[in-house]
């Protein structure tokens, strides 16, 4: 097996590392969250929209036909709430680990007015929740985040309840709080708000009311941003590569990848890699 990165960095690259049980599957596999427990749940383009396998890649269940239209985003938060965007009905959803849904934020079908016509295409005006959101996460304040970034450019910030609180993003290339196709983002314990400007690319940081605060560039097309324990930051760029930093903002370690558009760990240090609209997850088992 190939190895990549070095020094305290360095992995074992596995290879469509999921194994489905004979007869199933896989659609375009979007993206993928870890568990508490180490479970790792892949969120793909097709029924059963969710897939549930142990860290060794065993097949545990699946569940959720006919609950989503196009898979995109998934976190799973220290509350072992399931976060999902489903990203063609301009919905957010919640869910249990076992599938019950527990909250739904927009309304099947319905977008705000941005005057953007394709994804990833010029927005040219900032608009309310949603318009193809593309992540959402929740922060230790118990508020929710959510990108709507593929005919948006905004961060919403929500209630625990789901009532929408604010709102920051302006369509643009260069200055702070331009973004354009925010499409993952991240809270850290602090409260601090990281967002993947992926066709910027760059990410930038916010404080949790949305003020700007800093921006990293040394990268491309950030697509997903993940933390961990010791809140080392790794983001997955569809160079393609991951990148992992410090939380200064300085580039410790670049793995060469497949273009990954997800990436999730377990309490290991392993990486998983979603694929970008292709069916496999890549494993990076860490040996640093």
């Amino acid at each position: 097996m190939a190895i990549v990165g070095g020094g305290r960095f360095t992995y074992e690259v596995v290879e469509d590392w999921a194994k489905l049980p004979q007869g199933m599957t896989f659609g375009q596999i979007s993206a993928a969250a870890v568990d508490s427990q180490d479970r790792v749940y892949v969120f793909q383009r097709k029924d059963p929209p969710f897939l549930v396998f142990d860290r060794d890649g065993g097949y545990l269940s699946s569940w959720g036909n006919g609950s989503t239209n196009f898979a995109h985003g998934i976190f799973i938060g220290p509350d072992d709430v399931i976060y999902v965007t489903d990203r063609d009905d301009h919905v957010c959803m919640t869910y249990t680990l076992d599938g019950r849904p527990l909250m739904i934020l927009g309304e099947r079908g319905k977008f705000s007015d941005t005057g953007c016509e394709e994804d990833g295409g010029t927005v040219l005006r900032a608009g309310g929740p949603f318009n193809k959101p593309s992540g959402m996460v929740n922060s230790p304040s118990g508020d929710l985040y959510v990108s709507d970034g593929y005919r948006n450019c905004r961060v919403h910030r929500f209630s625990a309840d789901g009532d929408l609180v604010s709102s920051w993003g302006e369509p643009g290339k260069t200055a702070p709080n331009e973004l354009h196709a925010p499409h993952d983002l991240w809270v850290d314990r602090a409260g601090t708000v990281y967002v993947c400007d992926r066709d910027n690319e760059r990410v930038q940081v916010f404080s949790s009311t949305g003020e700007y605060t800093a921006m990293w560039t040394d990268m491309g097309r950030a697509t997903s941003i993940w933390m961990d324990a010791d809140e080392t930051v790794y983001i997955s760029e569809l160079t393609p590569a991951v990148s992992i930093w410090d939380k200064q903002g300085n580039l410790l370690q670049r793995l060469e990848s497949k273009a990954p558009h997800w990436i999730s760990g377990d309490s290991h240090g392993d990486l998983y890699l979603a694929g970008a609209g292709i069916p496999t997850v890549t494993k990076l088992v860490r040996k640093g």
